[in-house]
């Protein structure tokens, strides 16, 4: 199969036309690559203000995703720690965080990758592939062979022709080329394949208007606050913070649900190498937040911590009861009586650990979701949430209404909530 050849100057021209069709978001460093349900900027800004923070403060976002709180917080002029499990997610919050490298090297460099990628295009008469076991782990048809025959080609070159400097940031635009414009995948409520697959995708082309979009941004003036993004578990906090360090909390945690949140980043971190097998996925999975089912494993037991909790128990009761009624017998279906409390054990226990790097009369903002993904049984994740904390000794401030969204199961519009808290100190 002979493919098309691109010189320069056809690189440049579809690459301008496509860097004038993806813009900007309202503020810079956010778009350079986020999950689509990830809370927006504007969010973050509003509670930064609500709590009053100044420049001295420091706010932490201990499940950061792909760095909304962080970027914000540092635009805002705040110093800002994130901890992420998911290593896709860790690596994309962090490197959107670095605005040290120089854009016009960015841009130069870019473009001779580009040229050495098309030019190994042009001459591949094979489609190349993934290995078997890495290629399993994706959603089935979630990317063409053709896209994907020319993303291996491009990352390849990336390496190859690799500056020190400006690599990580150039895997960070491969990334998002590839799952938002090359892939077939889409992303509503749940992360899937669309019905019309891209046969084909100007994947060169659109990496290059991913780098362009980051040098624009890189060319702003930039605050210097500290920030930095672990790659750790929210529920264990030894050897990443101070004591009494964090003057505020903004975050959202996953919601107990039936979404797989690997998913989300699959196809992006099976391509950079995060993971390349099931061992390792299996292995990410058991760093994470017992949110849904694809992630309980035999020995968790974070849900003593929230044993003496009635409501809980009673919620995890009635689905349990439910799923007897229903006849649902599958392997999955049983566990979400116990993910239930899994969840919110994982919840208690994140709240008491923080409790020692907390300053007094610091905030804590909690953005989380209602649910009914558990055989239609209601799960007031914010209130539970807030009950949790209050049993822990933290002051509930207020639950502030984020917006609804209307849940297909139920029929029912549900809440999305952000659980304000204040630490009072030790008593």
């Amino acid at each position: 199969m002979q493919l098309e050849l691109f010189s320069p100057k056809t690189i440049k021209e579809k690459s301008n036309r496509l860097a004038n069709k993806l813009q900007s978001s309202d503020r810079p460093f956010h778009d350079w690559y986020r999950f689509v349900l990830s809370f927006p900027a504007h969010l973050v800004r509003e509670y930064i203000d609500k709590f009053g923070l100044h420049q001295c403060d420091t706010i932490l976002d201990p499940f950061c995703g792909t760095g909304t709180t962080l970027v914000e917080a540092k635009l805002q002029g705040l110093n800002s720690i994130g901890i992420e499990a998911n290593p896709m997610a860790h690596f994309a919050s962090r490197i959107k965080i670095d605005w040290t490298i120089n854009p016009d090297e960015l841009l130069e460099h870019a473009s001779r990758v580009a040229e050495a990628a098309n030019k190994a295009i042009s001459s591949h008469s094979e489609l190349r592939t993934l290995p078997p076991e890495a290629y399993n782990l994706l959603l089935k048809n979630s990317i063409s062979p053709l896209p994907l025959h020319k993303a291996m080609i491009l990352i390849d070159k990336i390496k190859l022709l690799k500056d020190e400097k400006l690599y990580e940031h150039e895997l960070l635009a491969f990334a998002k080329a590839i799952v938002f414009h090359a892939s077939n995948l889409h992303f509503g409520p749940e992360v899937g394949v669309s019905r019309a697959k891209k046969s084909d995708a100007l994947v060169v082309e659109y990496w290059i208007s991913e780098i362009k979009t980051m040098a624009k941004d890189l060319r702003l003036e930039k605050p210097e606050e500290n920030s930095i993004a672990y790659h750790a578990d929210a529920r264990q906090f030894q050897n990443l913070l101070e004591p009494n360090s964090i003057s505020a909390v903004f975050t959202s945690p996953p919601y107990p649900n039936e979404k797989d949140y690997t998913r989300t980043t699959r196809l992006e971190s099976v391509l950079l190498g995060f993971i390349n097998n099931k061992e390792e996925l299996r292995h990410l999975k058991k760093g994470l937040l017992r949110s849904n089912t694809r992630n309980v494993y035999k020995g968790d037991n974070d849900d003593i911590w929230i044993s003496e909790h009635k409501e809980i128990q009673r919620i995890a009761d009635t689905i349990e009861n439910r799923r007897i009624e229903l006849g649902k017998t599958s392997g999955f279906e049983k566990l979400y009586s116990k993910v239930t409390k899994l969840y919110f054990g994982g919840m208690a226990r994140h709240l008491a650990e923080l409790r020692p790097f907390l300053k007094k009369d610091a905030y804590l903002g909690y953005v989380v979701g209602d649910q009914a993904s558990y055989l239609r049984v209601i799960i007031r994740t914010g209130t539970l949430l807030s009950d949790i904390a209050q049993s822990l000794g933290y002051e509930l401030e207020s639950i502030d209404l984020f917006r609804t969204r209307f849940a297909t199961a139920t029929k029912k519009q549900m809440r999305e909530e952000i659980v304000v808290l204040r630490w009072p100190g030790k008593k």
